[in-house]
């Protein structure tokens, strides 16, 4: 093995990498940034590593949303999780495309699949009952009270910028596909799994599964993802080189390489605010108390490097510093 590169690895991509800003998302479009993203993660595909991708799915899901209240008087608007499974396969189908391509042109014989992907969340989570995660477009206030009156969406005013649709983001508790997940991965495929966070299931007194209105965090879905399968090694894809303390700040750090305990005491700093890097952290946090190893986060195009130590923020569990 490669100094650095781990035999299993686990990536998770931004919303805006699959789709980032300034683009309309026409076909073409998508077709080329799923070709960008690709070039840039060959490097990856090229190592012999057992190899879990997760995505994003927020500027997807959020055009989506926004043709159930374009078309809500001819068509019957779907339903959150059913809007998320549209999401999956939309992403996902510009993915396998785009990768295959770029596999085969390198000469490299490796499967891509993408795993439609349900997340089980608690039906008493009391996310349930305090909608906090705001998703979609704004709109101006007498759209808001529209969309209430004739959809049941809940509105809230977002930091002066316009209302928007907000839903109840539970705790992910466990992934429906996680053993076919791991099959393919080790049978050597790239595995796509876990788009926006997942689609959120609940299961009756039966077991039987029924989706929710909800959308899950993709980084904690990521890390339980991550978790369930054993992997040791986790990787979060940023617009920054590197996280920083004092960010903002005449003080600013970057951080290179830091220890669980150091991490933790950052963010007891208020370090991470929730806007920003939080989530992020937090997530990097769960996956080593539940069992990690190291979380390495930084940009899409420093991939490789970080796993070399070159690039990104490294943070390990205490018993590896």
């Amino acid at each position: 093995m490669t100094e650095g590169i781990p035999p299993r690895l686990l990536i998770a991509i931004g919303g805006n990498a699959t789709h980032p800003e300034g683009i309309r998302g026409t076909p073409a479009e998508q077709f080329e940034v799923g070709a960008r993203l690709a070039t840039t993660l060959l490097p990856l595909m090229e190592l012999n590593t057992e190899l879990v991708l997760t995505h994003g799915n927020g500027p997807v899901a959020g055009k989506i949303l926004m043709r159930n209240a374009i078309a809500r008087d001819r068509v019957t608007p779907m339903s959150l999780d059913v809007c998320g499974g549209h999401s999956q396969g939309g992403i996902g189908y510009v993915l396998m495309q785009s990768f295959e391509n770029a596999l085969r042109r390198a000469g490299i014989a490796r499967e891509v699949v993408y795993m439609l992907t349900q997340v089980v969340v608690d039906a008493d989570d009391p996310a349930f009952d305090n909608p906090t995660k705001p998703i979609g477009y704004f709109y101006d206030e007498e759209e808001a009270r529209a969309l209430t009156q004739e959809m049941g969406w809940e509105m809230r005013e977002d930091s002066g910028r316009g209302w928007r649709h907000v839903v109840p983001s539970p705790e992910p508790r466990h992934i429906v596909e996680t053993a076919m997940i791991g099959t393919a991965a080790a049978a050597g495929a790239v595995v796509i799994a876990g788009g926006g966070g997942g689609i959120p299931v609940v299961r009756d007194a039966e077991g039987d599964l029924h989706g929710v209105e909800a959308v899950i965090d993709k980084d904690r879905t990521s890390v339980l993802m991550a978790n369930l399968l054993g992997i040791d090694d986790l990787m979060i894809l940023t617009p920054v080189p590197r996280v920083a303390i004092d960010f903002g700040k005449p003080t600013q750090r970057p951080l290179e390489q830091v220890t669980l305990s150091e991490i933790r005491r950052h963010r007891a700093d208020g370090q991470f605010p929730p806007g920003s890097m939080g989530p992020k952290i937090d997530a990097a946090i769960t996956f080593l108390e539940n069992g990690g190893k190291r979380v390495l986060i930084g940009r899409i195009e420093d991939a490789v490097a970080m796993l070399k130590g070159e690039a990104g923020t490294s943070v390990t569990a205490d018993d590896l510093a």
